[in-house]
């Protein structure tokens, strides 16, 4: 009995997500880590022309469609945007039309709907940390961000 209740229980996941951006618009990246049953796993991808929001939110989007099942994910990123967006400001512009408050259309939306059914998937808890503040994960997606953005801009990554 004890097992089958285990088994129901969604997988624990630890992940921390960043991007990065030379010039905004312009090239960027995104780094992650995933921690997962006492494995470390590091993504990233690249993006020619963009800009550091939409980095952010591809960071918190790769993690989550890494992810093959539904997880219980603890996601940590520096980004206000990506945090308040997901956490405040996407049921209000659902209920808007995907319109700002002032009636603009909503920046990002393929992404903030690409990550909308990635969150309904998953059992998320958001966690904002502030960046560039001496914490080792956080600083470590960044470089990862960072590392990604300078092998694209090389041609060693693919869009």
């Amino acid at each position: 009995m004890q097992a089958e209740a285990t088994r129901a229980q969604p997988e624990a996941v630890e992940a921390w997500c960043d991007g990065a951006c030379s010039g905004n618009p312009g090239p960027g990246a995104w780094g992650a880590v995933l921690r997962f049953r006492g494995h470390e796993r590091e993504l990233c991808g690249f993006d020619p022309e963009t800009t550091n929001n939409r980095m952010e939110l591809m960071g918190a989007i790769g993690v989550l469609e890494a992810l093959k099942r539904g997880c219980a994910v603890h996601l940590h990123t520096d980004s206000q945007y990506v945090c308040k967006g997901i956490q405040e400001w996407l049921p209000n512009w659902i209920r808007r039309g995907w319109k700002t408050a002032g009636g603009k259309p909503v920046l990002n939306r393929d992404l903030w709907e690409r990550l909308a059914a990635q969150v309904a998937r998953h059992q998320v808890r958001w966690q904002w940390v502030r960046g560039h503040s001496g914490i080792a994960l956080n600083e470590r997606v960044d470089q990862i961000a960072r590392d990604c953005l300078a092998r694209g801009r090389a041609g060693g990554v693919a869009a």
